[in-house]
Protein backbone atom coordinates (compact mmCIF):
# COMPACT_ATOMS: atom_id res chain seq x y z
CA UNK A 1 0.00 0.00 0.00
CA UNK A 2 1.46 3.63 -1.10
CA UNK A 3 0.27 5.93 1.71
CA UNK A 4 1.73 8.97 0.43
CA UNK A 5 0.02 8.35 -2.95
CA UNK A 6 -2.91 7.81 -1.28
CA UNK A 7 -2.59 10.78 0.65
CA UNK A 8 -1.69 13.03 -2.38
CA UNK A 9 -5.10 11.38 -4.35
CA UNK A 10 -7.19 12.38 -1.89
CA UNK A 11 -5.73 16.14 -1.48
CA UNK A 12 -6.54 16.29 -5.10
CA UNK A 13 -10.34 15.02 -4.40
CA UNK A 14 -10.67 17.68 -2.10
CA UNK A 15 -8.99 20.46 -4.50
CA UNK A 16 -6.10 21.37 -1.90
CA UNK A 17 -2.77 22.66 -2.80
CA UNK A 18 -0.02 21.21 -0.53
CA UNK A 19 -0.15 24.32 1.20
CA UNK A 20 -3.53 24.08 1.80
CA UNK A 21 -3.90 21.04 3.58
CA UNK A 22 -0.10 22.22 5.67
CA UNK A 23 -2.20 25.33 6.99
CA UNK A 24 -5.68 23.35 7.46
CA UNK A 25 -3.57 20.73 9.78
CA UNK A 26 -0.43 23.20 10.88
CA UNK A 27 1.75 21.41 9.08
CA UNK A 28 4.54 22.80 6.20
CA UNK A 29 3.95 22.52 3.07
CA UNK A 30 7.74 20.70 2.98
CA UNK A 31 6.64 18.18 5.18
CA UNK A 32 3.05 17.23 3.15
CA UNK A 33 5.26 16.66 0.21
CA UNK A 34 7.55 14.64 2.14
CA UNK A 35 4.27 12.55 2.96
CA UNK A 36 3.17 12.12 -0.44
CA UNK A 37 6.33 11.23 -1.79
CA UNK A 38 6.73 8.63 1.34
CA UNK A 39 10.05 10.28 2.38
CA UNK A 40 8.84 10.36 5.67
CA UNK A 41 6.30 9.09 8.29
CA UNK A 42 4.02 11.03 10.39
CA UNK A 43 2.86 10.48 14.37
CA UNK A 44 -0.62 8.32 14.72
CA UNK A 45 -2.15 11.55 15.85
CA UNK A 46 -0.49 13.61 12.83
CA UNK A 47 -1.59 11.02 10.36
CA UNK A 48 -5.53 10.69 11.87
CA UNK A 49 -5.53 14.96 11.65
CA UNK A 50 -4.88 14.38 8.28
CA UNK A 51 -7.46 12.16 7.34
CA UNK A 52 -10.01 14.33 9.01
CA UNK A 53 -8.99 17.50 7.03
CA UNK A 54 -9.37 15.01 4.08
CA UNK A 55 -12.70 13.64 5.43
CA UNK A 56 -11.63 9.70 5.67
CA UNK A 57 -12.00 7.61 8.41
CA UNK A 58 -8.83 5.20 8.93
CA UNK A 59 -10.79 1.98 8.20
CA UNK A 60 -12.02 4.07 4.56
CA UNK A 61 -8.40 4.80 3.99
CA UNK A 62 -6.78 1.28 4.60
CA UNK A 63 -9.62 -0.23 2.75
CA UNK A 64 -7.93 -1.49 -0.55
CA UNK A 65 -11.36 -2.25 -2.07
CA UNK A 66 -12.37 1.22 -2.43
CA UNK A 67 -9.51 2.24 -3.77
CA UNK A 68 -9.49 0.15 -7.13
CA UNK A 69 -10.59 0.85 -10.05
CA UNK A 70 -13.85 -0.16 -11.16
CA UNK A 71 -13.90 -0.75 -15.41
CA UNK A 72 -16.41 -2.91 -16.23
CA UNK A 73 -20.08 -2.67 -15.51
CA UNK A 74 -22.20 -4.99 -16.71
CA UNK A 75 -25.71 -5.18 -18.14
CA UNK A 76 -27.20 -7.24 -15.57
CA UNK A 77 -25.77 -4.62 -13.03
CA UNK A 78 -27.70 -1.62 -14.38
CA UNK A 79 -30.65 -0.25 -12.68
CA UNK A 80 -33.79 0.56 -14.33
CA UNK A 81 -36.48 2.41 -12.76
CA UNK A 82 -39.46 2.62 -15.42
CA UNK A 83 -41.85 5.39 -14.87
CA UNK A 84 -43.36 5.19 -18.78
CA UNK A 85 -46.68 5.70 -17.35
CA UNK A 86 -45.45 9.13 -16.06
CA UNK A 87 -43.63 9.76 -19.85
CA UNK A 88 -40.13 7.91 -19.03
CA UNK A 89 -37.64 5.40 -18.25
CA UNK A 90 -34.26 6.03 -16.41
CA UNK A 91 -31.63 3.16 -16.55
CA UNK A 92 -28.59 3.86 -14.15
CA UNK A 93 -25.30 2.30 -16.06
CA UNK A 94 -23.12 2.38 -12.75
CA UNK A 95 -24.65 0.74 -9.64
CA UNK A 96 -24.13 3.41 -6.88
CA UNK A 97 -23.34 6.32 -8.73
CA UNK A 98 -25.03 8.58 -6.51
CA UNK A 99 -22.00 7.98 -4.13
CA UNK A 100 -19.55 8.76 -6.95
CA UNK A 101 -18.28 12.29 -8.56
CA UNK A 102 -20.48 11.75 -11.68
CA UNK A 103 -24.04 9.70 -12.56
CA UNK A 104 -24.42 8.51 -15.98
CA UNK A 105 -27.81 7.63 -16.91
CA UNK A 106 -29.86 7.01 -19.73
CA UNK A 107 -33.44 8.63 -20.16
CA UNK A 108 -36.00 7.35 -22.50
CA UNK A 109 -38.73 10.41 -22.76
CA UNK A 110 -42.47 9.16 -24.41
CA UNK A 111 -43.36 11.45 -26.96
CA UNK A 112 -44.52 15.07 -25.51
CA UNK A 113 -43.55 14.16 -21.78
CA UNK A 114 -40.97 15.69 -19.33
CA UNK A 115 -38.83 14.44 -16.59
CA UNK A 116 -38.77 16.34 -13.79
CA UNK A 117 -37.80 19.78 -13.09
CA UNK A 118 -34.04 20.54 -11.16
CA UNK A 119 -33.51 23.48 -8.63
CA UNK A 120 -30.34 25.16 -9.01
CA UNK A 121 -26.93 23.65 -8.24
CA UNK A 122 -22.93 23.24 -8.36
CA UNK A 123 -23.71 20.61 -10.81
CA UNK A 124 -21.82 20.32 -14.38
CA UNK A 125 -24.16 18.22 -16.58
CA UNK A 126 -23.59 16.30 -20.37
CA UNK A 127 -26.23 14.99 -22.27
CA UNK A 128 -25.46 13.32 -25.30
CA UNK A 129 -29.11 12.97 -27.39
CA UNK A 130 -29.42 9.07 -28.68
CA UNK A 131 -32.33 8.75 -30.44
CA UNK A 132 -34.89 11.59 -31.30
CA UNK A 133 -35.34 15.32 -30.20
CA UNK A 134 -34.95 16.46 -26.78
CA UNK A 135 -35.64 20.03 -25.46
CA UNK A 136 -33.75 21.24 -22.42
CA UNK A 137 -35.28 24.07 -21.04
CA UNK A 138 -32.69 25.76 -18.75
CA UNK A 139 -33.77 29.08 -16.64
CA UNK A 140 -35.35 31.29 -19.18
CA UNK A 141 -33.87 29.54 -22.23
CA UNK A 142 -35.00 26.54 -24.42
CA UNK A 143 -32.27 25.02 -26.56
CA UNK A 144 -33.46 21.28 -28.92
CA UNK A 145 -31.35 19.11 -29.86
CA UNK A 146 -31.67 16.01 -31.98
CA UNK A 147 -29.78 12.40 -32.46
CA UNK A 148 -26.06 12.84 -32.78
CA UNK A 149 -26.35 16.06 -30.67
CA UNK A 150 -25.34 17.20 -27.13
CA UNK A 151 -25.76 19.51 -24.24
CA UNK A 152 -22.87 20.87 -21.77
CA UNK A 153 -23.93 22.84 -19.24
CA UNK A 154 -23.59 24.54 -15.43
CA UNK A 155 -26.83 23.60 -13.40
CA UNK A 156 -27.07 27.13 -12.10
CA UNK A 157 -30.61 27.85 -13.06
CA UNK A 158 -33.64 25.63 -12.34
CA UNK A 159 -33.99 23.07 -15.68
CA UNK A 160 -35.48 20.12 -17.22
CA UNK A 161 -35.04 17.72 -19.90
CA UNK A 162 -38.55 17.39 -22.00
CA UNK A 163 -39.50 15.71 -25.19
CA UNK A 164 -41.75 17.89 -27.12
CA UNK A 165 -41.85 15.57 -30.54
CA UNK A 166 -44.22 13.22 -31.56
CA UNK A 167 -41.73 9.81 -31.17
CA UNK A 168 -39.77 8.42 -28.51
CA UNK A 169 -36.18 10.21 -27.26
CA UNK A 170 -33.03 8.78 -25.32
CA UNK A 171 -30.86 10.76 -23.90
CA UNK A 172 -27.44 9.51 -22.42
CA UNK A 173 -26.86 12.18 -19.29
CA UNK A 174 -23.46 12.40 -16.89
CA UNK A 175 -23.74 14.96 -14.04
CA UNK A 176 -21.60 15.75 -11.69
CA UNK A 177 -23.00 15.40 -7.62
CA UNK A 178 -26.12 13.67 -6.76
CA UNK A 179 -28.47 14.76 -9.81
CA UNK A 180 -30.80 12.57 -10.85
Amino acid sequence: MNIGEKLKNLRYQKNLTQEELGERTDLSKGYISQLERNLSSPSMETFLNILDVLGVEPSEFFNEKLYQARIHYPLDEQTIYDEFDLGYKIKWLVPDSNEFEMEPVIITLKSNSKYKSFSPSSSETFAYVKKGYITLKIGKQTYTAKSGECFYFKAHEEHQFLNESTKDAEVLIVATESYL
